[in-house]
C-alpha cells in the first residue's frame, strides 16, 4: 500500500498535470492576446507551482532533505508572472488600441501607459 506521502506528491504532480493541460488548451484556443494572457499567468503557473510543490514534498519526506531551489523557483516565479503578463498587456493597449477607444483616465498621465506630463 502506498504511504501518506506518496498519495500527497502524486496528488500534487495530478494537479499540476490539470492546470498545465488547462492553461496550454487555453492559450491555443483563446481569441486574442489579451484573454490568452491569462492562461499562461495564471494557470500554467499554478501548474509549475504544483510540480515544484511536489518535488519538495519528495526531497523532504522522502529523501530527508530540505531542497531550497525549489522554494526560490515558486517565489520566482509568482513574481514574474503577473509582471510579464502586465507588459504583454500594455504593449498589446499600445501597438493595437487606438487611444481614443480606451476609456478616460483618472491618471496625469494617461492609462496604462507613460505619456509626458502636461506642462
Amino acid at each position: 500500500m502506498a504511504s501518506l506521502s506518496d498519495i500527497l506528491i502524486s496528488f500534487f504532480l495530478v494537479v499540476a498535470g490539470v492546470f498545465g493541460l488547462v492553461g496550454s488548451f487555453g492559450l491555443v484556443k483563446l481569441k486574442d492576446t489579451m484573454q490568452r494572457i491569462h492562461a499562461p499567468t495564471k494557470a500554467t503557473t499554478l501548474g509549475v507551482g504544483g510540480v515544484l510543490i511536489a518535488s519538495m514534498l519528495y526531497f523532504t519526506l522522502v529523501k530527508g532533505s530540505f531542497s531550497f531551489h525549489e522554494l526560490l523557483i515558486s517565489l520566482f516565479l509568482f513574481i514574474t508572472a503577473p509582471i510579464t503578463a502586465n507588459f504583454i498587456a500594455k504593449t498589446h493597449l499600445t501597438k493595437h488600441v487606438p487611444e481614443e477607444d480606451l476609456p478616460e483616465s483618472e491618471q496625469t498621465y494617461g492609462w496604462a501607459v507613460y505619456n509626458d506630463p502636461p506642462e
